[in-house]
């Protein structure tokens, strides 16, 4: 039996640096998650099946097949929905799985090569790594060791042997990758790239800078627009669907609701139709008594109730009570409702010490009778009384369906609505019957030929529907979209009478004036390449970074048009604390890029000198099996 560790005090690994990562660990831990992913995947074709080898190392089928069970259920967790094999296939999975495979054979076979092993000490402390084998005091725990193993059908030789290659294979790639430094140059140009910044200055056109407002669109000006842009105006293939539908909606009215029921939901919602009068008012609290009389008087003398909001170290915010009832202000209640127009009433007492109080608008209370709430109320009722009718026909219409009726059967017997619409899934113009999200999965998966079934509703309702026909793709007619139609011919014109007049803006600023006397300017502060404006596009801070101080350009992005001028050029502050930290961040992240370059590298070229060969009969063979 192998050794096994007695606790997971006992390291012999090297200790990571201060703000980086250990590439041996780094790669140990990703093997580690990827071995034990396909943990509960049966045997394959057998124990001696193979899908090929590199040098003297067998690749095993059994580990091909629980690695692309291991991804199909992490892209299934990811997805929310199940992944098929020829799905995971499809987005490549089998090729990576497979390449991971090649380069773990690749890098056991060089360590055998080598007689680079691991001893138990070492495997023994990776063991009490792993939270699975932990017990509660979240130390190594044999008897978890065990029975996790035992649940996942391995054994602790088998476990470890992996476990020892892993390692092995860490160390091997660690020592041909580990130390890597990243050229100082191409740190420095990083850096320089990341940390520079630019302040710039930006004129938004609107219709507001046109000289003369924008005349209508014409009829004509709207059909041309309209034929150069008939793809925009094409409606996608559409489904015909016919449908019997019972929505509570249609039912409710006809739904009897007794009084008693009413008045029991108007009792229900008393404190929505009842509310008593308020104020919104904000209260400043003080240490003591004498300290809130200061105040007061301070107040009196004309200093303003912000300014010593603000001698508090508060905001506004922060003091502000929100609108309050009369039994929420406890002890300051009179004298807040006696103020019959905004003030400032205090010191009075609060949970929190004495107290000025502001009041600074009155609302008046509010109260619904139960005759005026009575058609809110009973429309909720009926709807509700429609909803549990439909529930009872549930079963009726489902045998019907089963015993062959048609839509104009459930039309007949149960008074269900018969109808048809035209849906494209996206369109913006489908009926409302697509606003159901039910509907719109059924009307997605509807095939020719399919018999109708009962598909219950968001609200409680119910349809049943069948394919008639496919409409290929077809222009909407202009009479339909004639508004939507004229508000994009407007558009374009606008957007070409900004652009001419941003042109013209930037010669008269090229020629001298001064962009402030083109419009309202509005300044942008140095701001890096990772920043997110919010006076414009993103289009807007690549343009500036294009630039050079003094330069005027015009950008046009959709309806957004504006005059950008670059203000200034600052280079990145390598010696602050912000600047440190971007440049040990790049750093590291070129080391880890460059170092998992060297490791890639060092795999396949150890891979080909060993000689790869694949059985691509097996990995069929596999392929299919996961695919049933």
């Amino acid at each position: 039996m192998s050794k096994a560790p007695q606790s997971a005090d006992h390291d012999d690994t090297p200790r990571k640096k201060k703000g980086g990562r250990s590439l041996v660990v780094w790669v140990l831990v990703a093997m580690l998650i990827a071995g034990l992913s396909g943990f509960g995947v049966e045997n394959f074709g057998g124990a001696t099946a193979k899908i090929g080898r590199v040098g003297e190392i067998e690749i095993e089928a059994n580990d091909y097949a629980r690695e692309m069970q291991g991804q199909i259920n992490t892209l299934t967790r990811q997805f929310g929905a199940p992944v098929s094999m020829a799905d995971a296939r499809s987005f490549g999975v089998d090729r990576q799985v497979l390449a991971g495979l090649v380069n773990r054979a690749a890098l056991d076979n060089e360590a055998a090569r080598l007689g680079l092993s691991v001893g138990d000490a070492t495997v023994a402390a990776e063991l009490g790594k792993i939270s699975a084998f932990q017990g509660i005091s979240g130390t190594f725990d044999r008897e978890a060791y065990a029975l996790t193993l035992q649940q996942n059908g391995t054994n602790e030789a088998a476990f470890e042997a992996n476990l020892r290659r892993d390692v092995a294979r860490a160390l091997l790639t660690g020592a041909v990758a580990g130390g890597v430094v990243s050229p100082a140059p191409l740190t420095d140009t990083l850096v320089a790239y990341a940390g520079e910044k630019r302040g710039f200055s930006l004129l938004v056109l609107d219709d507001t800078a046109l000289d003369a407002p924008l005349a209508a669109p014409t009829p004509a000006e709207v059909q041309a627009h309209y034929d150069a842009n008939i793809a925009t105006y094409t409606r996608p293939e559409a489904k015909r669907v016919e449908y019997a539908a019972l929505l509570p909606e249609t039912l409710a009215a006809s739904m009897e609701v007794p009084e008693d029921e009413v008045q029991k939901a108007y009792d229900a919602r008393l404190s929505e139709f009842m509310i008593p009068e308020k104020r919104l008012v904000e209260r400043l609290v003080y240490p003591d008594e004498a300290a809130a009389l200061a105040a007061k008087a301070r107040l009196d003398q004309g200093t303003s109730f912000d300014d010593l909001v603000a001698e508090r170290g508060l905001t506004l915010e922060d003091v502000d009570l929100g609108d309050v009832t009369r039994e929420e202000l406890e002890d300051a209640a009179d004298a807040v409702f006696a103020l019959t127009e905004p003030g400032t009433v205090g010191p009075l007492p609060s949970s929190l010490g004495p107290a000025l109080y502001r009041m600074n608008a009155i609302l008046a209370a509010q109260e619904t009778t139960l005759e005026a709430a009575r058609p809110e109320l009973l429309q909720i009722l009926q709807t509700e009384a429609a909803a549990r009718a439909i529930a009872d026909k549930v079963e009726a219409i489902d045998d019907a369906l089963a015993g062959g009726a048609t839509l104009q059967d459930l039309s007949t017997e149960f008074g269900m609505t018969l109808a048809s619409t035209d849906y494209a899934a996206g369109a913006e113009d489908n009926d409302a019957i697509t606003g159901y999200t039910a509907f719109r999965s059924a009307a997605d998966a509807l095939a020719e030929g399919d018999f109708p079934e009962a598909i219950l509703l968001e609200d409680g309702g119910l349809v049943a529907m069948q394919l008639v026909e496919i409409l290929p793709p077809s222009p909407v007619p202009l009479d339909k979209i004639t508004d939507k139609v004229t508000e994009a011919t407007r558009a374009e014109a606008l957007a070409r009478a900004l652009a001419a007049k941003a042109a013209a803006a930037k010669t008269a600023v090229e020629a001298g004036a001064t962009l402030e006397s083109q419009g309202t300017v509005t300044a942008v502060a140095p701001t890096d390449r990772q920043a997110t404006l919010d006076v414009g596009p993103a289009v807007v801070l690549e343009t500036a970074f294009q630039m050079q101080p003094g330069e005027i350009r015009v950008i046009e992005a959709g309806s957004f048009v504006a005059l950008l001028r670059l203000d200034s050029i600052t280079a990145a502050e390598v010696t602050s604390e912000e600047g440190q930290e971007m440049q040990d961040a790049i750093r590291q992240n070129l080391d880890r890029s460059i170092a998992e370059d060297m490791a890639a590298l060092f795999t396949a070229t150890v891979g080909q000198q060993a000689g790869i060969a694949l059985d691509q009969a097996v990995i069929d063979a596999v392929n299919t099996q996961l695919g049933n």
